[in-house]
Protein backbone atom coordinates (compact mmCIF):
# COMPACT_ATOMS: atom_id res chain seq x y z
CA UNK A 1 0.00 0.00 0.00
CA UNK A 2 1.13 3.59 -0.77
CA UNK A 3 0.80 6.77 0.92
CA UNK A 4 1.43 9.96 -0.14
CA UNK A 5 3.02 12.01 1.81
CA UNK A 6 2.43 15.87 2.07
CA UNK A 7 5.36 18.23 2.00
CA UNK A 8 4.86 19.21 6.08
CA UNK A 9 5.30 15.71 6.93
CA UNK A 10 8.28 15.27 4.53
CA UNK A 11 10.00 18.03 5.93
CA UNK A 12 9.53 17.20 9.72
CA UNK A 13 11.32 14.00 8.11
CA UNK A 14 13.71 15.36 6.64
CA UNK A 15 13.05 14.09 2.85
CA UNK A 16 12.75 17.81 1.62
CA UNK A 17 16.38 19.89 1.92
CA UNK A 18 16.44 23.50 2.59
CA UNK A 19 16.94 24.35 -1.33
CA UNK A 20 14.55 22.26 -2.53
CA UNK A 21 11.83 24.04 0.08
CA UNK A 22 13.17 27.40 -0.77
CA UNK A 23 12.40 26.91 -4.48
CA UNK A 24 8.76 25.50 -3.58
CA UNK A 25 8.27 28.71 -0.66
CA UNK A 26 9.37 31.10 -4.16
CA UNK A 27 6.25 30.29 -6.08
CA UNK A 28 4.16 32.46 -4.18
CA UNK A 29 3.60 35.63 -6.52
CA UNK A 30 4.46 38.94 -4.30
CA UNK A 31 2.89 41.52 -6.79
CA UNK A 32 -1.16 39.73 -6.40
CA UNK A 33 -3.17 37.24 -4.29
CA UNK A 34 -3.16 34.80 -6.23
CA UNK A 35 -6.43 32.62 -5.90
CA UNK A 36 -6.96 29.14 -6.76
CA UNK A 37 -11.56 29.33 -7.49
CA UNK A 38 -14.38 26.92 -8.65
CA UNK A 39 -15.59 29.83 -11.62
CA UNK A 40 -19.67 28.34 -10.35
CA UNK A 41 -19.92 26.99 -7.18
CA UNK A 42 -22.39 29.74 -5.76
CA UNK A 43 -22.67 30.67 -2.63
CA UNK A 44 -18.93 30.19 -2.02
CA UNK A 45 -17.12 31.33 -5.10
CA UNK A 46 -17.79 32.82 -8.76
CA UNK A 47 -16.34 34.28 -11.58
CA UNK A 48 -18.68 37.38 -11.60
CA UNK A 49 -16.94 37.75 -7.59
CA UNK A 50 -20.63 37.16 -5.51
CA UNK A 51 -19.89 33.94 -3.55
CA UNK A 52 -18.34 34.56 0.12
CA UNK A 53 -14.90 33.36 -0.40
CA UNK A 54 -14.66 36.15 -3.25
CA UNK A 55 -15.27 38.72 -0.65
CA UNK A 56 -13.05 37.00 1.63
CA UNK A 57 -10.15 36.70 -0.60
CA UNK A 58 -11.23 40.74 -2.03
CA UNK A 59 -10.44 41.51 2.19
CA UNK A 60 -7.39 39.63 2.24
CA UNK A 61 -6.05 40.81 -0.84
CA UNK A 62 -6.62 45.25 0.25
CA UNK A 63 -4.48 44.09 3.50
CA UNK A 64 -1.75 42.79 1.35
CA UNK A 65 -2.51 46.03 -0.75
CA UNK A 66 -2.33 43.39 -3.78
CA UNK A 67 -4.94 42.71 -6.67
CA UNK A 68 -6.93 39.58 -6.11
CA UNK A 69 -6.02 37.51 -9.84
CA UNK A 70 -7.98 34.04 -10.01
CA UNK A 71 -7.42 30.82 -11.73
CA UNK A 72 -10.89 29.12 -12.30
CA UNK A 73 -11.33 25.75 -12.27
CA UNK A 74 -14.18 23.06 -11.11
CA UNK A 75 -13.63 22.01 -7.74
CA UNK A 76 -14.05 18.14 -9.00
CA UNK A 77 -11.28 15.88 -8.59
CA UNK A 78 -8.06 16.84 -9.86
CA UNK A 79 -8.71 20.63 -8.84
CA UNK A 80 -5.88 21.12 -6.73
CA UNK A 81 -3.62 19.56 -8.86
CA UNK A 82 -4.36 21.51 -11.74
CA UNK A 83 -4.44 24.90 -9.67
CA UNK A 84 -2.37 25.03 -6.70
CA UNK A 85 0.10 22.21 -7.23
CA UNK A 86 0.81 23.08 -10.63
CA UNK A 87 1.86 27.00 -9.59
CA UNK A 88 -0.96 29.06 -11.35
CA UNK A 89 -2.07 30.20 -7.84
CA UNK A 90 -0.99 30.31 -4.52
CA UNK A 91 -3.90 29.70 -1.84
CA UNK A 92 -7.59 28.08 -2.07
CA UNK A 93 -9.84 30.53 0.31
CA UNK A 94 -11.70 27.05 1.76
CA UNK A 95 -10.28 23.97 2.53
CA UNK A 96 -11.41 21.70 5.24
CA UNK A 97 -8.58 20.92 8.11
CA UNK A 98 -6.80 17.91 7.44
CA UNK A 99 -7.04 18.13 3.93
CA UNK A 100 -3.72 16.06 2.24
CA UNK A 101 -3.96 17.28 -0.56
CA UNK A 102 -2.80 21.02 0.93
CA UNK A 103 -0.82 22.36 3.90
CA UNK A 104 -3.66 24.22 5.92
CA UNK A 105 -3.44 27.28 7.47
CA UNK A 106 -5.14 28.15 10.80
CA UNK A 107 -8.98 27.88 10.68
CA UNK A 108 -10.88 30.97 10.26
CA UNK A 109 -14.58 29.60 10.61
CA UNK A 110 -16.11 25.82 11.65
CA UNK A 111 -20.12 25.55 10.99
CA UNK A 112 -21.86 22.21 10.62
CA UNK A 113 -23.70 19.93 8.80
CA UNK A 114 -27.96 21.36 8.88
CA UNK A 115 -31.49 20.27 8.25
CA UNK A 116 -33.53 22.85 6.00
CA UNK A 117 -37.59 22.40 6.75
CA UNK A 118 -40.22 25.28 5.76
CA UNK A 119 -40.53 27.23 8.17
CA UNK A 120 -44.74 27.25 8.41
CA UNK A 121 -44.51 23.10 8.77
CA UNK A 122 -44.81 20.76 11.73
CA UNK A 123 -41.06 20.00 11.74
CA UNK A 124 -39.79 23.90 12.23
CA UNK A 125 -38.87 23.78 15.92
CA UNK A 126 -37.18 19.56 15.29
CA UNK A 127 -33.40 20.25 16.67
CA UNK A 128 -32.25 16.67 16.16
CA UNK A 129 -32.32 13.79 13.53
CA UNK A 130 -33.48 11.66 16.49
CA UNK A 131 -36.50 13.34 16.29
CA UNK A 132 -39.97 10.82 15.70
CA UNK A 133 -41.45 13.34 13.64
CA UNK A 134 -38.98 12.72 11.04
CA UNK A 135 -39.97 9.08 10.73
CA UNK A 136 -41.80 8.32 7.81
CA UNK A 137 -40.79 11.77 6.08
CA UNK A 138 -39.02 12.15 2.85
CA UNK A 139 -35.82 13.75 3.11
CA UNK A 140 -33.38 15.13 0.64
CA UNK A 141 -29.91 14.01 1.17
CA UNK A 142 -26.50 14.20 -0.50
CA UNK A 143 -24.70 10.62 -1.22
CA UNK A 144 -21.83 10.00 0.81
CA UNK A 145 -22.16 13.13 3.19
CA UNK A 146 -21.17 12.65 6.62
CA UNK A 147 -24.99 13.52 7.86
CA UNK A 148 -26.49 11.11 5.49
CA UNK A 149 -24.60 8.12 7.70
CA UNK A 150 -26.93 9.65 10.35
CA UNK A 151 -30.08 9.87 8.66
CA UNK A 152 -29.23 5.88 7.52
CA UNK A 153 -28.73 4.52 10.97
CA UNK A 154 -32.15 5.90 12.19
CA UNK A 155 -33.73 4.41 9.29
CA UNK A 156 -34.27 7.43 7.08
CA UNK A 157 -32.98 6.59 3.90
CA UNK A 158 -35.75 4.20 2.69
CA UNK A 159 -37.97 7.32 1.77
CA UNK A 160 -34.92 9.59 0.72
CA UNK A 161 -34.22 11.58 -2.09
CA UNK A 162 -30.50 11.73 -2.90
CA UNK A 163 -28.64 13.98 -4.71
CA UNK A 164 -24.92 14.35 -5.97
CA UNK A 165 -22.25 15.02 -3.94
CA UNK A 166 -19.44 15.62 -6.66
CA UNK A 167 -20.31 17.53 -9.72
CA UNK A 168 -19.03 20.15 -12.24
CA UNK A 169 -21.45 23.04 -11.02
CA UNK A 170 -21.53 24.59 -14.26
CA UNK A 171 -24.09 22.46 -15.16
CA UNK A 172 -25.54 20.54 -12.16
CA UNK A 173 -27.09 22.41 -8.90
CA UNK A 174 -28.06 19.73 -6.63
CA UNK A 175 -28.01 21.67 -3.39
CA UNK A 176 -30.40 24.40 -5.41
CA UNK A 177 -32.47 21.17 -6.66
CA UNK A 178 -32.83 20.43 -2.97
CA UNK A 179 -34.06 23.26 -1.68
CA UNK A 180 -36.56 23.68 -4.54
CA UNK A 181 -37.97 20.39 -4.15
CA UNK A 182 -37.96 21.19 -0.45
CA UNK A 183 -39.95 24.59 -1.23
CA UNK A 184 -42.17 22.87 -3.53
CA UNK A 185 -43.21 20.23 -1.33
CA UNK A 186 -41.42 17.49 -2.85
CA UNK A 187 -39.49 16.57 -0.09
CA UNK A 188 -40.32 17.24 4.06
CA UNK A 189 -36.58 18.72 4.30
CA UNK A 190 -33.04 18.73 3.53
CA UNK A 191 -29.62 17.68 5.29
CA UNK A 192 -26.87 19.68 3.97
CA UNK A 193 -23.22 21.33 4.58
CA UNK A 194 -24.01 24.99 6.41
CA UNK A 195 -22.13 27.08 4.46
CA UNK A 196 -24.20 26.10 1.48
CA UNK A 197 -27.78 26.03 2.90
CA UNK A 198 -27.28 29.54 4.44
CA UNK A 199 -26.63 31.23 2.08
CA UNK A 200 -28.63 29.45 -0.30
CA UNK A 201 -31.91 29.28 2.17
CA UNK A 202 -31.67 32.74 2.69
CA UNK A 203 -32.72 33.43 -1.34
CA UNK A 204 -35.49 31.39 -0.74
CA UNK A 205 -38.39 32.59 1.05
CA UNK A 206 -40.35 30.66 3.76
CA UNK A 207 -37.34 28.13 4.82
CA UNK A 208 -35.74 27.44 8.43
CA UNK A 209 -32.32 26.39 8.57
CA UNK A 210 -31.76 24.28 11.55
CA UNK A 211 -27.87 23.87 12.62
CA UNK A 212 -27.21 20.15 14.02
CA UNK A 213 -25.27 21.49 16.85
CA UNK A 214 -27.11 18.48 19.26
CA UNK A 215 -26.19 15.43 16.99
CA UNK A 216 -24.23 13.07 18.74
CA UNK A 217 -22.18 9.66 17.19
CA UNK A 218 -20.15 9.78 14.36
CA UNK A 219 -19.17 10.41 11.95
CA UNK A 220 -18.95 14.22 13.32
CA UNK A 221 -20.97 17.25 11.20
CA UNK A 222 -19.20 19.93 11.99
CA UNK A 223 -15.94 20.92 10.04
CA UNK A 224 -13.08 23.53 10.52
CA UNK A 225 -12.25 25.50 7.48
CA UNK A 226 -8.55 26.69 6.14
CA UNK A 227 -7.07 28.09 3.51
CA UNK A 228 -5.08 25.92 2.20
CA UNK A 229 -1.11 26.51 0.57
CA UNK A 230 1.19 24.10 -0.98
CA UNK A 231 3.17 21.99 0.48
CA UNK A 232 5.95 23.20 2.46
CA UNK A 233 5.22 27.20 2.19
CA UNK A 234 5.28 27.38 5.91
CA UNK A 235 6.37 31.22 5.69
CA UNK A 236 3.45 31.65 3.35
CA UNK A 237 1.29 29.44 5.47
CA UNK A 238 2.16 31.88 8.72
CA UNK A 239 1.72 34.77 6.30
CA UNK A 240 -1.80 33.64 6.13
CA UNK A 241 -2.17 32.97 9.40
CA UNK A 242 -1.42 36.35 10.65
CA UNK A 243 -3.67 38.03 8.18
CA UNK A 244 -6.48 35.92 9.45
CA UNK A 245 -5.78 36.34 13.05
CA UNK A 246 -6.02 40.15 12.73
CA UNK A 247 -8.76 40.65 10.04
CA UNK A 248 -10.95 37.68 11.88
CA UNK A 249 -14.00 40.36 12.55
CA UNK A 250 -13.99 40.90 9.68
CA UNK A 251 -13.83 37.57 8.14
CA UNK A 252 -16.82 36.83 10.60
CA UNK A 253 -19.15 39.65 9.25
CA UNK A 254 -18.70 38.46 5.51
CA UNK A 255 -19.71 34.57 6.89
CA UNK A 256 -22.89 36.17 8.56
CA UNK A 257 -23.82 38.37 6.12
CA UNK A 258 -23.62 35.66 3.87
CA UNK A 259 -25.64 33.06 5.84
CA UNK A 260 -23.12 30.95 7.18
CA UNK A 261 -24.53 28.92 10.30
CA UNK A 262 -21.21 29.95 12.73
CA UNK A 263 -20.83 27.22 15.69
CA UNK A 264 -17.56 27.04 18.27
CA UNK A 265 -14.61 24.92 17.42
CA UNK A 266 -16.27 21.90 18.42
CA UNK A 267 -19.29 22.18 17.04
CA UNK A 268 -21.71 22.10 20.33
CA UNK A 269 -22.83 25.97 19.90
CA UNK A 270 -24.11 28.49 17.72
CA UNK A 271 -21.04 31.26 17.87
CA UNK A 272 -21.60 34.42 19.27
CA UNK A 273 -21.75 37.35 17.44
CA UNK A 274 -18.64 40.01 18.37
CA UNK A 275 -19.40 42.97 20.22
CA UNK A 276 -19.41 46.31 18.73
Amino acid sequence: MMYRLTGAVCLSLGLISSPGYAQVADLVDKSSFRVCADPANLPLSSQDGSGFENHIAELLAAKLERPVRYTWFPQVIGFVRQTLTAGKCDVVIGAPQGDELVLNTNHYYTSTHVMVVRADSDLADVTTLSDPRLQGRRGGVVAGSPVTTHAARRGMMKLAKPYDLMIDRRVENPAGDMLRDLAEGVTDFALMWGPIAGPLAKETPGLKVIPLVEETGTPRLFFRITMGVRAGEIEWKHQLNSLIRRNQAGIDAILREAGVPLVDDYGKTLKAAAQP
